[in-house]
């Protein structure tokens, strides 16, 4: 791998008025992002009635599309390190609006599934790139925050699919909805192209990285313990919120829970409103005590393990207040997840932190996509009658596959954090103490840190 970094002179202020509007620009295509994910969360029914779909068919919709997803997240993340935030933002926009545009019109499962994929395609390139601009644009102080902040205003793209897409899908019908929906993606690009810029100084540093070092390179940044705990405190925390929101809350809450699909969707626009509240909090604890980020991550999925246990050994329907309960800890899962991202800064240098996110980034959605497709699968074994024929009996064992997933982060972000430290205490002295005082650690630039 060869490096060339462009000259550092510093033209824009760091953490100030410009780094602010480059970020609601790349917030506001994030939030696109999350609708467009967030889409069939809500339109799941009419789909299965519209592609005439079974439930292990329709996770496929969303399962595709996270496998996607998460499959380029690391040929993403080597894209960003060379290309910068920017051209990665408009490429994720031109493939989300065409993805979207193709599912508007699509009448056969084939057709439908190839959209869901495109749109996955471009999904993948936007969150990684809002997470640089963060990195780049923002004093080390501001960034846990400000990273805190992209994750729970970005989920209010979730909001925009729970009520108004309802909405229009009832009002307008399928093909309109969607094709409205699919617009929004080009008002964005002008305004990227107008607005943001990869870096604050004259020239941003790049990483070019030849196709035989490509491999060198990501094990590199897999090899260091710190990413894979970035990675696996992602996968703990935000699979359930995903499964969640994007596809068998809703089932869930109708069909098992015997809601209304009017509850249903105000229930899912509030847990956008606890993301935002608890977002808050878990920024500011983690901005405090970077020492225990981990402990923080275990902590909230311990506490979703235990509102999940509460509803799913009743035989009968769980009372309102603890569905809200559930709801409201399965959300927090959507800002812990940002932790990840915390620690990977910590323990990679800013040129390869586009790979770093990228693997981070895989943790989370490879463990929603396997979720969500076990669901399927199991409400399938039990019941082959279609989404009208599952009853409590059937969500109870199917939601249940959510806590091996559980189990196994929390082991392996316990074993991680052991090897993290041990790898700060080697090879930079004074890290570890550091963030035991309170006082965040910068990663220092130095290379490329394997084990």
């Amino acid at each position: 791998m060869s490096e060339a970094v462009g000259e550092r002179a510093q033209v824009h202020d760091i953490g100030r008025r410009r780094a602010w509007l480059i970020w609601v620009v790349a917030l506001a295509v994030y939030m696109l992002a999350v609708f467009h994910r967030s889409s069939l969360g809500v339109a799941g029914l009419l789909a299965a009635d519209r592609f005439d779909v079974t439930a292990t068919q329709l996770a496929f919709f969303t399962v595709l599309q996270l496998l996607v997803y998460a499959g380029l997240q690391v040929p993403v993340g080597v894209l960003l390190d060379r290309y910068g935030s920017r051209r990665l933002l408009i490429a994720g926009l031109v493939l989300m609006t065409a993805g979207q545009l193709a599912f508007a019109f699509s009448t056969t499962f084939a057709t439908a599934v190839l959209s869901r994929a495109l749109l996955g395609a471009g999904d993948a390139m936007v969150f990684v790139s809002v997470i640089r601009l963060v990195t780049v644009w923002f004093l080390v102080r501001q960034a846990p925050m400000v990273t805190q902040l992209t994750g729970v205003v970005g989920q209010m793209g979730a909001i925009v699919a729970a009520a108004p897409l309802s909405f229009l899908l009832r009002e307008l019908g399928w093909t309109r909805a969607f094709a409205i929906a699919s617009s929004i993606g080009v008002v964005l690009m002008v305004l990227v192209v107008m607005v943001v810029k990869d870096s604050p100084y004259q020239r941003a540093e790049v990483v070019t990285v030849k196709l035989r070092a490509l491999a060198q390179s990501v094990r590199l940044v897999w090899g260091n313990p710190g990413t894979r705990l970035g990675m696996w405190s992602h996968f703990a925390s935000q699979f359930s919120v995903t499964v969640f929101s994007l596809l068998w809350g809703f089932p869930f809450l109708v069909r098992g829970q015997g809601w209304t699909e009017s509850a249903a969707s105000t229930l899912l626009m509030a847990m956008i409103g606890w993301v935002v509240v608890s977002g808050f909090v878990l920024g500011a604890l983690v901005a405090r005590y970077p020492f225990y980020r981990s402990w923080i991550v275990i902590g909230v999925v311990v506490t979703m393990m235990a509102a999940w246990a509460a509803v799913l050994v009743r035989t009968t329907p769980a009372p309102t207040w603890l569905v809200v309960l559930l709801a409201f800890a399965t959300a927090s899962g959507g800002p812990t997840s940002m932790v990840g991202f915390d620690l990977a800064r910590s323990f990679n240098p800013v040129q390869a932190i586009g790979r770093a996110n990228g693997i981070v980034n895989v943790g989370g959605f490879m463990a929603s996509l396997l979720c969500m497709a076990l669901i399927g699968v199991v409400l399938d074994l039990r019941q082959d009658g279609g989404m009208d024929s599952y009853d409590l009996g059937d969500f109870r064992v199917a939601m249940s596959v959510q806590f091996a997933f559980w189990v196994l982060g929390i082991i392996q972000v316990l074993r991680f954090r052991r090897r993290g430290i041990a790898h700060l205490e080697r090879v930079h002295p004074g890290a570890v103490e550091q963030m035991r005082a309170g006082t965040p650690w910068v990663h220092p630039g130095l290379g490329e840190e394997g084990v």
